[in-house]
């Protein structure tokens, strides 16, 4: 049986060895995890982390791969923890033999980790927070997490992230389900990548035309960027510290939006369920859809017509 102290010790210095295992243990569940955690408390607390998360495919991991370049040419120790997509057959990684940021691994100041979501909702693990804290306690300086992409659940990402960045591409469609899905109230900033392709001042146009009338003492800057030359990293990187740079006052009027932003989120949710099982119910809801089905009714003209009536009805 492993020593846990010599894990302990061994994550404080910052052996690779050691964080790895430390992690599995925490993703596994096993007993010690609880033992580690706490003697790893008093170490915590220094390290910057910065969230990323949007849709597959708007090149998430190259940005971070260019971010963690930037970082270490300032001589900071960077820790990146991908949550990737659980595999229906072994619970692991499904992604995480990916061949991703493969030069990074060859250097002594990064450590990458890919963990399984194993159903965990908000596009990332349960043992996110306890992997952050291994990573802070071992003296990385700055910790990115990378969301598994799953849109509207995605937001839980800001909760345990200093920064939060939504990454975005024109061209893919991704952008648009993005903003209907809610997480772009939780960004800090915001990234418009492969800004080279067509469209790109179109996206801008959409996410301007969704956060246009917030209050805020931190309006998130729009950043267009293409990751895999490194255009436009240079700025990502100067928002990144520049809002860490906020007073304590002005982060506590950002938390309070985005907290405001997710009650309206958790609001709608719960008054959607609610409304369907009352719909559902009732003879008009299948005269509706009868009548959709029919071609007589569209699908969102239905739709109003139902909840018009269940308001009348309240």
């Amino acid at each position: 049986m492993e020593n846990i102290g010599n894990i302990i010790e061994g994550v404080l210095k910052g052996d690779k060895r050691s964080i790895a295992r430390a992690i599995t243990i925490i993703e596994d569940g096993l007993p010690e995890s609880d033992r580690l955690t706490s003697a790893l408390e008093p170490y915590i607390g220094r390290a910057k982390i910065i969230g990323v998360t949007g849709p597959t495919g708007s090149g998430k991991s190259t940005l971070i791969h260019k971010i963690v370049k930037v970082f270490r040419s300032e001589g900071l120790k960077v820790g990146v923890i991908a949550i990737d997509p659980t595999s229906p057959f072994t619970g692991g990684a499904f992604l995480g033999d990916r061949i991703r940021m493969q030069d990074l691994t060859l250097d002594n100041g990064v450590f990458i980790r890919s963990m399984a979501t194993r159903g965990g909702l908000g596009g990332i693990a349960e043992s996110t927070i306890d992997a952050i804290k291994v990573l802070d306690a071992s003296g990385i300086d700055i910790i990115i997490v990378e969301s598994v992409g799953a849109g509207q659940l995605d937001v839980r990402i800001s909760d345990v992230a200093h920064t939060t960045i939504v990454v975005l591409a024109p061209g893919f469609g991704d952008e648009i389900q993005a903003i209907k899905a809610g997480i772009m109230e939780i960004a800090d900033i915001f990234i418009v990548n492969k800004a080279d392709r067509e469209n790109a001042d179109q996206t801008v146009l959409h996410i301007l035309s969704v956060i246009e009338g917030s209050q805020s003492d931190w309006n998130p800057p729009i950043i267009k960027t293409v990751a895999i030359t490194g255009e436009g990293i240079k700025e990502l990187v100067d928002a990144i510290k520049k809002h860490w740079s906020l007073s304590k006052e002005e982060k506590q009027k950002v938390y309070a939006r985005k907290i405001e932003a997710k009650l309206k989120e958790a609001i709608k949710r719960e008054a959607a369920n609610k409304a369907i099982k009352l719909l559902i119910k009732h003879d008009y809801y299948k005269e509706s859809l009868k009548m959709v089905l029919d071609g007589k009714m569209t699908i969102e003209e239905a739709a109003r017509k139902l909840v018009g009536r269940l308001i009348k009805n309240a």
